[in-house]
């Protein structure tokens, strides 16, 4: 039977994508949650030998080198605490994170883009403060006319998000996939209810 599985692996290489590792932070709080922090287990492997990381869970299958057998871990935590970064770059996929992936226009969650609330053609700057998630059709309705022109409101207006809330955000949108070993350490920082 090992001499399948490892053939298996040999003969398909996508399943090797199959079994990520999830990373948490020595606090044991993933690094990230949108994205997930999520290493391929080979990098989880190496990080293992190197001494770098506790695997925390497994999954069931193993790979093997000429002289060792490990099962590839589904959970790895740092050894070494790395401190999460307090600025947040400004970019379209954080913007929508901020924005909860909605138009602040008419509250639609797919075609989004961006638009400027104080129009560039009227002086308005490309930053978080003038920058809002909207979809196609708000967009294209607003142009490059003010809101009161338009005759639209935000639903909120935009604002610099902070690292952490941007943390908490993400961890409203998991990926598709979440392996039933993570989610005692994706979810262990939430408020219990009462």
């Amino acid at each position: 039977m090992d001499g399948d599985f490892r053939t298996s692996f040999v003969r398909e290489p996508a399943a090797l994508r199959r079994h990520p590792s999830l990373v948490l932070n020595a606090d044991y709080r993933p690094l990230s949650y949108y994205p997930l922090s999520l290493w391929p287990w080979q990098e989880a492997v190496k990080a293992v030998w190197l001494n770098r990381v506790r695997i925390v869970a497994e999954y069931e299958e193993t790979v093997h080198s000429p002289s060792t057998e490990i099962r590839i871990p589904s959970v790895v935590v740092l050894k070494e605490f790395v401190k999460p970064r307090k600025r947040v770059a400004f970019t379209r996929f954080n913007l929508f994170l901020r924005d909860e992936f909605t138009c602040q226009y008419c509250g639609a969650t797919g075609d989004l883009t961006f638009d400027h609330v104080v129009p560039r053609a009227a002086g308005g700057v490309t930053s978080w403060e003038n920058v809002v998630a909207a979809c196609a059709k708000c967009n294209l309705r607003k142009g490059s006319k003010s809101l009161r022109q338009s005759g639209m409101r935000l639903r909120t207006p935009p604002r610099r998000p902070g690292a952490e809330e941007l943390r908490n955000l993400g961890r409203k949108f998991p990926p598709n996939h979440l392996h039933e070993s993570w989610m005692d350490f994706l979810y262990w920082d939430a408020e219990l209810e009462a």
